[in-house]
């Protein structure tokens, strides 16, 4: 992959002004949005293997490659990675079909809301959840498409385990970590050199010379804050 990747530009250039605004709504707030058809189809297609005692999430995983890297560095798991991209999902399945993917790691076509949302509802829990393509967004106005203060936050927070987000984009990984701070949640934010990539994506930026940030968070037993009228997560 060559190394011409563009910085993100944008005209915010700290995190914006009414995230805590909006993450507190989310998180007072029961999300109406039902399931798709086939997201809950696959989810139930998948929940013989939710048994495992360690299940760790890649969250839109694209081909898979990252899924297989996790698979590696965490043999006793069971890794879970989630796209809604039949093409690149076919990529890694025919890895797997071919018997080179690590015997721990499934790979599933699901829209990756879906798959929150009915995870939360089935009170699945995660060992770790790698969130490895952020949706950064990088306009003002499309603050409540970035992960953290999405509808789907709560849902992303009941899973618990350890979140780790990666991005090159500073104010994207400043957000996740002020959103999940305002849970109480204790929060690791840095900068970081790809020398083992998990995704192409990473490979290619540091190549381009992006600075590259990583935010890590236990998100197990979280205090939602007053504001939001919620008791702590199970």
């Amino acid at each position: 992959m060559y190394a011409n990747s563009r910085p993100i530009s944008s005209r915010q250039i700290a995190p914006h002004v009414r995230l805590r605004e909006v993450v507190l709504r989310h998180l007072d707030a029961d999300w109406q949005r039902q399931p798709s058809a086939p997201g809950r189809a696959a989810f139930e297609a998948l929940s013989p293997r939710m048994s495992h005692p360690r299940l760790i999430l890649d969250a839109g995983c694209g081909t898979g490659g990252s899924t297989f890297a996790l698979a590696q560095l965490h043999p006793g798991a069971l890794v879970l990675g989630v796209d809604k991209s039949a093409p690149r999902l076919a990529v890694g399945q025919r890895s797997i079909g071919a018997g080179a993917a690590p015997p721990n790691a499934v790979l599933v076509r699901c829209d990756i809301v879906d798959f929150w949302q009915l995870a939360a509802r089935a009170q699945l829990r995660c060992e770790r959840q790698f969130l490895l393509y952020p949706n950064p967004w990088p306009k003002a106005a499309h603050l409540m498409r970035r992960w953290h203060a999405h509808p789907v936050l709560p849902s992303i927070l009941a899973l618990g385990g350890t979140i780790e987000l990666r991005t090159n984009w500073r104010v994207y990984a400043e957000e996740f970590a002020a959103a999940l701070r305002l849970c109480s949640a204790a929060v690791e934010l840095a900068g970081f050199a790809a020398d083992a990539p998990l995704t192409p994506f990473e490979h290619k930026f540091a190549a381009s010379g992006h600075a590259l940030w990583r935010c890590r968070a236990v998100v197990d037993g979280l205090q939602f804050p007053a504001a939001a009228g919620r008791p702590a997560s199970a």
